[in-house]
């Protein structure tokens, strides 16, 4: 008998992941690996934060924590510190009601749970993300019932910068009510945020235009070492009284990747709409996973509601970032050195974990071909793959390709 399933055709590959198994079976000693989004220690370990060690040795000693499902919308606690850690303690918002969190599976369920939730009850089928974005961001609306996906330029090839006039053109043109998908800090992929007069620009062609913010912030403290600094242009919108939604993560600036731990922050206007929002997005949620896993929400709740406890993980925050900007520095250094066609201050310029570097597919696919240095075919590389052991091999192997491969179509060796 002929199976029902025969016609199912191959999916392509996801690219990151697929990089990332080449990369494990590759054989080679001086193997470099840029591009899965994750923290790498200077020795290219991934690295446990230790007050993530510390609070999971006291959960696994506390006998009273049982393996109960939390409520639909998850652990009250953590989503509460949550909204604070982004809006700010002293928020107008929360102090009147008009904030609220719900529990949901990192990022990726925040944005999957905001759109379904603004497309099915408040009929927005419109999305607009930036080029590029992070590219699951097309995928997840598109999955939530977003029939029009549209894109908003941002990065500018010829000064390794943001084309902010195509942004704002393209802001004007669009739809009341489309959804505007915003990178609170931290650009992915390109590592380049607006300045704040740029954010106040933004702000007011939105308001104008009655367009709907939609924050993505994943990087929280780890893009500057500085949460209230990361937080600066969600904190604006409010201000400006925006009505909103942001998903966090805490993948990155906790290093709890496999937890998927995240929170949809909820910003409206009027706090007697709260109780029939959370009541849709319950019916969301149980429709999707029915409720959120307990242990990473449990770390993160217990560290954020405790002074000492914030203050270490702060620390180690800022130990991350502080490392990220050395090694941005430390590959423009090492390009400069060597004399590398064109201009290499994007590099220390971008920030969080990711770089734009600007390389082409073709000089990409060299790098991985002859000296197993793993990266996106879009050039965009993991600065935290580096380290003091492997940042001259990467800078002379980046100098290769750019000296034997030019890009004729960019305007580097003009800069």
């Amino acid at each position: 008998m002929a199976s029902r399933f025969q016609g199912v055709e191959q999916g392509p590959p996801i690219e990151v992941f697929l990089l990332n198994r080449l990369f494990t079976e590759d054989t080679f000693q001086n193997k470099v690996n840029l591009g899965v989004g994750a923290y790498r220690d200077e020795n290219g370990k991934p690295w446990v934060l230790p007050i993530v060690r510390k609070m999971e040795k006291q959960l696994a000693a506390d006998e009273t924590l049982l393996h109960e499902y939390l409520p639909v919308l998850g652990l009250e606690q953590f989503c509460n510190a949550s909204v604070a850690m982004l809006l700010g303690e002293d928020s107008p918002a929360i102090a009147a009601g008009k904030a609220f969190g719900v529990q949901v599976l990192s990022g990726t369920g925040g944005l999957r749970v905001g759109a379904e939730f603004l497309n099915k009850h408040l009929k927005y089928d419109t999305f607009y993300y930036s080029t590029p974005t992070w590219e699951n961001h097309h995928l997840v609306f598109v999955n939530s019932g977003f029939t029009k996906p549209r894109s908003y330029r941002y990065w500018d090839p010829k000064t390794r910068g943001i084309d902010f006039d195509g942004f704002i053109e393209d802001l004007k043109s669009a739809p009341e009510n489309a959804v505007i998908l915003l990178h609170a800090c931290a650009h992915n992929p390109t590592g380049i945020d607006p300045t704040r007069e740029q954010w106040m620009k933004i702000a007011d062609v939105m308001e104008e235009r009655k367009l709907f913010p939609f924050f993505d912030s994943a990087y929280q403290g780890f893009a500057s070492g500085d949460l209230d600094g990361d937080a600066w242009a969600v904190r604006y919108f409010v201000s400006r009284g925006f009505e909103l939604v942001c998903a966090q993560s805490y993948a990155k600036n906790f290093g709890l990747y496999n937890e998927r731990v995240g929170n949809l922050a909820v910003v409206l206007n009027e706090s007697a709409h709260v109780a029939r929002i959370k009541s849709q997005m319950t019916w969301i949620v149980r429709g999707m996973y029915s409720n959120p896993p307990a242990h990473g929400a449990h770390v993160v709740a217990a560290v954020l509601t405790n002074k000492q406890l914030f203050d270490e993980w702060r620390d180690h925050i800022k130990l991350m970032s502080t490392r990220v900007m050395q090694m941005r520095e430390a590959l423009r250094s090492e390009l400069v050195k060597l004399g590398t066609p064109g201009n290499w201050d994007h590099i220390v310029k971008q920030i969080g974990l990711f770089s734009y570097t600007g390389l082409n597919q073709r000089q990409c696919e060299y790098l991985i071909q002859e000296y197993h240095i793993y990266l996106l075919k879009s050039g965009r590389i993991n600065i935290c793959g580096l380290n003091p052991g492997n940042v001259q091999y990467v800078a002379k192997a980046i100098n290769d390709a750019v000296t034997k491969f030019p890009d004729d179509h960019d305007n580097r060796a003009k800069l």
